[in-house]
């Protein structure tokens, strides 16, 4: 006696299983994108900073003004000895309120006086 087996319905189990391996696919390339961002807005904000600094402005609101509303909360600036300034921006995580990492950078004009 052999038993049929149906095959109705196992290409919608198959997609339903994998649903949670694309959304952490997905959230995984967005914080990736997150990050690039954030590196890629750090190196203008330092050079804006050091810019400002040059010119005897503030640093911290030149770094502000080129920053966006959710990267600029917890921004860091600091003079250096050299005469440079160091900015200290948090990378957001893709999902909730949490920091990844830190990303430093660094960046110097002469005075302009």
């Amino acid at each position: 006696m052999s038993m049929l087996r149906s095959e109705d319905g196992q290409a919608t189990v198959e997609l339903v299983a994998l649903l949670p391996l694309v959304g952490l696919l997905i959230a995984l390339l967005w914080q990736v994108t997150l990050a690039g961002s954030a590196i890629w807005l750090a190196g203008g904000a330092a050079r804006a900073a050091a810019r400002a600094e040059a010119l005897g402005d503030d640093p911290l609101r030149a770094a502000r003004g080129v920053l966006p509303g959710r990267l600029e909360q917890r921004l860091r600036v600091r003079r250096e000895r050299d005469g440079g300034i160091a900015l200290e921006l948090p990378v957001p995580l893709a999902i909730g309120d949490g920091v990844l990492t830190t990303v430093t950078t660094r960046a110097r004009f002469e005075a302009q006086r």
